[in-house]
C-alpha cells in the first residue's frame, strides 16, 4: 500500500464534484516520471496479449493501447504503489480507501491522425458505484490540440450506448438499451468543453462517466492511464466480454460484490 500523501485544494475537490474532471499540476516527480518512461518504452518493445493497435492501417502514426501490466513491467508497479497518485484519487473522490482497477498504456506516435471518439468508460467496465476515478498522466509534453477533451458535467449521467472504436458496434449493451452519444463536435459550444496542455507530472483525473475524447497527436504522446476504485464501487458481472476483461472473475466473484481480490484490486490507500 501507498504511503505518499499529497495535499489536494479544496477547490479541486469542489471542482471535480461538479466537472468530473480537473488537472493537478505537479503531481508526480521528474524521476519518477523517468521510470514510467522506461516502462511505457518496455512495454511498447514486448506488449501483452492484450495489446491492439487503435489506428488504421493507412495511417501515418500509430496509436498503441495496452491493458493491464501492473504485475509484468516492475517500473509500471513502483509508479503505481511508490507515487502520492492514489491519495490524490482518495481525497478527489471523497473515499476513505482507493483499490486498483487497472492500468491502461496510449501511446500516439508522431504524425498519428487517428482521434479517440467521445465516450464514457464506465459502460465498458464491470463495476457500479459512484466512487471512481481515473488518471491520465503524460510522460512528454501535451499541447492543447492534442490532449484530452472533456464535457464538464457529463459524469453526472446518464449512462451512453458504448460502441467499438474503429466500426461503431454496440458489442456491451444490447443496441437501443442506452441512450446514444450526442453529436458533440457538430456544435462543440453549446457543450462545457475542458482540456489543457500538460507537462509531464501533470495528471488529469477524471470520472469513469465523464465523456471525453482526443485528436491525433503531431508529436509522439505517451500516455500511462490508472482506474481507481473507492468504497461504495461493486462487482458488475457482464454477459459479454469487458474492456478490459478479467478472465473468471465472474466465477469468483458475485454481483455486488465489493472488490477485495486482493491480487487483481490490490489496496493503494487508506485514510
Amino acid at each position: 500500500m501507498s504511503t505518499s500523501v499529497f495535499a489536494i485544494e479544496d477547490q479541486l475537490i469542489a471542482d471535480f464534484a461538479r466537472d468530473g474532471v480537473v488537472v493537478v499540476r505537479g503531481l508526480v516527480k521528474p524521476e519518477m516520471i523517468e521510470l514510467l518512461a522506461r516502462g511505457i518504452d518496455k512495454n511498447i518493445a514486448t506488449p501483452s496479449p492484450r495489446a491492439k493497435t487503435a489506428s488504421q492501417a493507412d495511417d501515418p502514426g500509430w496509436f498503441f493501447e495496452d491493458f493491464c501490466n501492473w504485475q509484468h513491467i516492475p517500473e509500471y508497479r513502483e509508479f503505481i504503489f511508490n507515487t502520492p497518485i492514489a491519495a490524490a484519487a482518495a481525497q478527489l473522490m471523497q473515499s476513505q480507501q482507493v483499490r486498483l482497477y487497472h492500468d491502461h498504456t496510449l501511446v500516439k506516435t508522431a504524425g498519428t491522425q487517428q482521434p479517440t471518439p467521445w465516450h464514457q468508460d464506465q459502460p465498458y467496465y464491470n463495476i457500479d458505484g459512484r466512487q471512481n476515478i481515473s488518471m491520465w498522466l503524460p510522460v512528454d509534453p501535451v499541447p492543447r490540440a492534442a490532449t484530452l477533451e472533456f464535457v464538464g458535467g457529463s459524469h453526472l449521467g446518464p449512462w451512453l450506448m458504448p460502441r467499438s472504436f474503429m466500426d461503431k458496434q454496440a458489442k456491451w449493451f444490447p443496441e437501443g438499451s442506452l441512450q446514444d452519444l450526442p453529436d458533440i463536435e457538430a456544435d462543440r459550444s453549446v457543450h462545457n468543453i475542458l482540456g489543457w496542455e500538460l507537462q509531464p507530472g501533470d495528471a488529469v483525473f477524471f470520472h469513469m462517466l465523464a465523456l471525453h475524447s482526443s485528436q491525433g497527436s503531431a508529436t509522439t504522446r505517451r500516455v500511462f492511464s490508472v482506474r481507481f476504485l473507492g468504497d461504495d464501487i461493486t462487482h458488475a458481472p457482464r454477459q459479454w466480454v469487458t474492456s478490459p476483461e478479467f478472465p473468471g472473475l465472474a466465477e469468483r466473484l458475485p454481483a455486488g460484490a465489493a472488490m477485495h481480490d486482493e491480487d487483481l484490486f490490490p489496496l493503494l490507500y487508506s485514510a
